[in-house]
């Protein structure tokens, strides 16, 4: 790789060339993140957007109180985006506002138990002995150890790496058998919990970090209890909304040089020589290209959304089977009855009754309702009428028909009614997201939010990676790896960016390009250019 001392940006003469132009298929976190490293690094990018503004699956919709989250409502591992922003020459608070929020959630359940949990893990041992006991504070605090232990032994090897290899991982854990002791192996969540918890309503409770990731606790394996460390070691509101970090991550890219194109859809993919050259849009236009980054549901390709050259470019097992989806409305009403924190979340009686229709292609019979109170939090005083999120999971496609909008209104309201939660006025049909809407949304993703389902030991393997078999065709998003999530996505972006500047780097040197300034031999980020949006 080319690297120019004097601003750390890389220097590489092919992209000199009209068609070096690297174009990233949609917004979305994933695609902001390939963005703000390839720009910040020298490139000369284009972002294609169907929507009307960045930020994909953190959506944004309007109401009488102003713009509501309609898609994820929290930030967690926060030092993801810190280094993404340090990467491409700029920093996280120069452009958003967060608060940290205490208290992760409040949790309800149908006899009228509640219980908070904090990122002060002694706060919530404490709350756990109020209301379980003893015994249970026991049992909460090795929970906590063991999720923090899973956290850390991963990331680096699994979430962090590229191209993680199943056999290297395999051999690290049983070099460690205390660690292989807690992970679970070959035991779904479900069970794992089992064994660990006597009070089953802390079984239900961390068994929904499955659903995070788009799974079933049933069928997901065990080792995804590290999901309740990320988010104990810190949850925050964004100030203006979850819509404000996509808009964060694409002024960045934009100071940096990148093109956005927004109310555009990129349908074709032109090959050359068995190479990427440009990217067509539906409403006409060509976009030279020497590489593309597709930012959508990698499903998508397989049922020619970029057209025939990249119908193989993922394998159908990196794809299938689905995870799940979800129900999701968005609007804003007074609400009154239960005493609400920024998250919260409604449990049903029976998660059986959850899952198991799920698992067969129907909704949920009594499920769980995440209840997001936008104008509540730490230190808030929310107005009369308040903005919500409710969120009930759901099958992806071919499940969850249309006309389940009645279904799904009756079993969300007149439930929180009757856990003392009312909204004046109830929302209309409008404010309703399905699986339906979903799959409109994001194409040929059959409505499911988090691409490839976690069920299965070796599902995280599954995922496809940043690099496609077409030459020039890379991947980033939720439905690449390392998976679901705002930081996963941002980190799939890290090595699509990653892998376009070595491959970059590996060109430039084939072709025997002079050098200005020496030749970097690490990773391709390591000398973020200084934004021209940070301060002097």
């Amino acid at each position: 790789m080319i690297v120019d001392n004097r601003d750390g940006r890389v220097n590489n003469h092919a992209m000199e060339d009209p068609q070096s132009n690297i174009v990233v298929i949609g917004a979305g976190v994933g695609g902001l993140a390939t963005a703000m490293l390839l720009s910040g690094n020298g490139a000369r990018v284009t972002v294609v957007e169907a929507a009307d503004a960045p930020g994909g699956k953190m959506r944004t919709l309007p109401s009488a109180a102003g713009p509501i989250d309609a898609g994820p409502t929290v930030l967690t591992l926060r030092p993801v985006f810190e280094e993404l922003f340090a990467s491409a020459g700029s920093r996280l608070e120069d452009h958003v506002t967060l608060h940290r929020e205490p208290c992760l959630a409040r949790h309800f359940w149908p006899d009228g138990t509640c219980l908070d949990l904090y990122d002060d893990p002694s706060e919530s041992a404490a709350e756990v002995r109020a209301v379980f006991g003893t015994r249970v504070e026991a049992e909460f605090l090795r929970f906590s150890a063991n999720a923090r232990a899973l956290f850390e032994a991963f990331d680096a090897p699994l979430m962090r790496a590229p191209d993680p290899a199943p056999i290297k991982l395999a051999v690290a854990m049983a070099s460690r058998p205390r660690l292989l002791a807690k992970m679970g192996a070959f035991r779904s969540m479900a069970r794992q919990l089992a064994s660990e918890f006597s009070e089953p309503k802390l079984r239900q409770l961390f068994g929904r970090y499955a659903t995070y990731v788009g799974g079933s606790p049933d069928e997901s394996p065990a080792v995804l209890r590290l999901i309740a460390h990320a988010e104990a070691a810190g949850v925050w509101r964004i100030a203006g909304g979850m819509g404000a970090l996509a808009r964060a991550m694409a002024k960045v890219a934009e100071a940096n040089g990148t093109v956005f194109r927004y109310g555009q859809v990129a349908d074709r993919l032109e090959i050359q020589s068995g190479r990427i050259v440009a990217v067509h849009l539906a409403a006409g236009g060509r976009i030279p290209a020497s590489r593309a980054v597709f930012n959508g549901d990698p499903r998508a390709l397989l049922e020619g959304k970029l057209g025939a050259a990249a119908l193989e470019a993922v394998p159908r097992k990196a794809v299938e089977p689905r995870s799940l989806s979800a129900n999701v409305w968005a609007f804003a009403a007074r609400a009154r009855g239960a005493a609400l924190r920024h998250h919260n979340v409604f449990f049903g009686d029976d998660p059986r009754l959850e899952f198991d229709p799920i698992s067969a292609g129907f909704p949920p019979e009594d499920p769980t309702l995440y209840v997001c109170a936008q104008d509540r939090g730490t230190g808030e005083t929310p107005p009369e009428t308040e903005r919500f999120e409710i969120i009930m999971n759901a099958p992806p496609l071919p499940g969850g028909k249309p006309e389940d909008i009645a279904l799904c209104r009756t079993r969300t309201f007149p439930v929180l009614a009757r856990r003392g939660l009312r909204f004046s006025p109830e929302p209309p049909d409008a404010a309703l997201t399905t699986p339906w809407g979903f799959n409109a949304l994001f194409p040929a993703s059959q409505g499911s939010l988090y691409g490839r389902s976690p069920h299965g030991q070796m599902a995280a393997f599954a995922r496809p990676r940043a690099r496609t078999s077409l030459p020039g065709l890379y991947l980033a998003g939720g439905g690449a790896h390392p998976g679901a999530g705002l930081p996963m996505a941002a980190l799939s972006g890290r090595h699509a960016a990653e892998a376009i500047l070595t491959d970059l780097a590996s060109t430039s040197a084939s072709r025997q390009t002079a050098t200005r300034g020496g030749i970097s031999t690490g990773s391709p980020i390591v000398a973020p250019a200084r934004s021209r949006s940070s301060p002097s």
